[in-house]
C-alpha cells in the first residue's frame, strides 16, 4: 500500500522550463478550485484556500491557472492563499479564452484581448511579471503570428518572462517556434487519449515542458490500469499519474482538485514503482 504522508513533489525530480525556472515535476492545476462548470466561486472557499496551501507545503512549486477559470476566480484565490509567494514558486497562467457561462469557452486571440487578459492576470495575481504565460487556444479568426506577436510585445515589456502554448497541433507548435521561443505546451493527454503524441515527441526533442491537461480522464474502462492498481494497492489515478511521469522526462502533470485529501492521494502516485511489464501493459 502506498503511504500518503511520506511523499512530496520533490520526490519525482525536477524539470527546467526555459533557462531559469527549475520546478518539481509534479504541479497543481487550479481549475477545479472554482465553481461548477469552472464558473463562479468555489462552494467551499476555505477548502480551496487549504488545498493551495497544502500543495505548497508538499513541495509543489508550479501552479497552473488561467484568467478564464472562474473567470478570474482561480487567480484571485491563488493570491489570497499564497501571498507573499515562496521565492521558488512558478505561477503559470493563460489567456485567449472568454467565458459567457458555465462550461462555455470561446477563443479570442486578438492582440487587444491578449494584452488586456495578461494585464488583468498581473493585477489579480499581484505580480509584476508572470513567469509563464500560455496562449490558451489558437483563434481560427486570428493568425497565430498576430496572437503571438502580442505576447512577444508583453515579454519585451517585462510583463511576461516565458511564453507557452496550449491546445496546439504539431504544425502550430512548429510555426510558433519560428516566431518566438516556446518553453511549454499544455495539451490534453492521458492513458486513454494520446492524440497529442506527436506534439509530446516534439517537446521531448526540443526539451519543452509538456503539461498534460485532463491527466486523469478515461480511466474507468482501462482494465490494465485496474489490474495494476490492485497489484500495488493503489488507486487508478495514482497509476495514471505514475505512468505519465514515466512516459517522458519532459512530462509535468498538473492534476487539480478542490480537496486536500484527494490532492495528497494523487501526489502519492509519484511513489509508485511501475515495473517494465506494468508500463508495457499500459502502453
Amino acid at each position: 500500500m502506498i503511504e500518503l504522508r511520506s511523499t512530496t513533489a520533490s520526490d519525482v525530480g525536477v524539470l527546467e522550463i526555459g533557462d531559469d525556472l527549475v520546478v518539481n515535476r509534479f504541479g497543481f492545476g487550479a481549475m477545479r478550485i472554482t465553481g461548477d462548470g469552472v464558473w463562479g466561486p468555489p462552494p467551499d472557499h476555505a477548502g480551496a484556500i487549504a488545498v493551495l496551501r497544502r500543495a505548497i507545503d508538499l513541495g509543489v512549486n508550479l501552479i497552473d491557472t488561467a484568467d478564464a477559470y472562474g473567470p478570474s476566480v482561480s487567480e484571485e484565490l491563488i493570491a489570497e492563499a499564497l501571498m507573499p509567494y515562496p521565492e521558488d514558486l512558478v505561477i503559470a497562467t493563460k489567456g485567449g479564452l472568454v467565458r459567457s457561462g458555465p462550461g462555455q469557452w470561446q477563443a479570442d486571440g486578438s492582440p487587444e484581448h491578449l494584452r488586456a487578459a495578461c494585464e488583468g492576470s498581473l493585477r489579480r495575481l499581484r505580480l509584476e511579471q508572470i513567469p509563464l504565460y500560455q496562449f490558451h487556444r489558437v483563434d481560427p479568426s486570428v493568425s497565430l503570428a498576430e496572437s503571438l506577436g502580442a505576447l512577444v510585445e508583453l515579454k519585451g515589456e517585462g510583463k511576461v518572462l516565458h511564453i507557452g502554448l496550449s491546445n496546439v497541433t504539431i504544425d502550430q507548435l512548429q510555426e510558433a517556434q519560428s516566431i518566438t521561443s516556446i518553453v511549454s505546451v499544455q495539451n490534453r493527454y492521458n492513458l486513454g487519449d494520446r492524440s497529442s503524441e506527436a506534439v509530446l515527441e516534439r517537446c521531448l526533442y526540443e526539451r519543452i515542458a509538456f503539461l498534460p491537461w485532463a491527466p486523469l480522464a478515461n480511466l474507468e474502462r482501462n482494465r490494465s490500469a485496474a489490474e495494476i492498481a490492485t497489484k500495488h494497492g493503489a488507486t487508478l489515478t495514482q497509476v495514471a499519474l505514475s505512468w505519465l511521469l514515466r512516459r517522458s522526462p519532459v512530462m509535468l502533470p498538473i492534476a487539480g482538485t478542490s480537496s486536500v485529501a484527494h490532492f495528497e492521494e494523487n501526489l502519492a502516485g509519484v511513489a509508485m514503482d511501475l515495473s517494465e511489464d506494468d508500463f508495457a501493459a499500459l502502453g
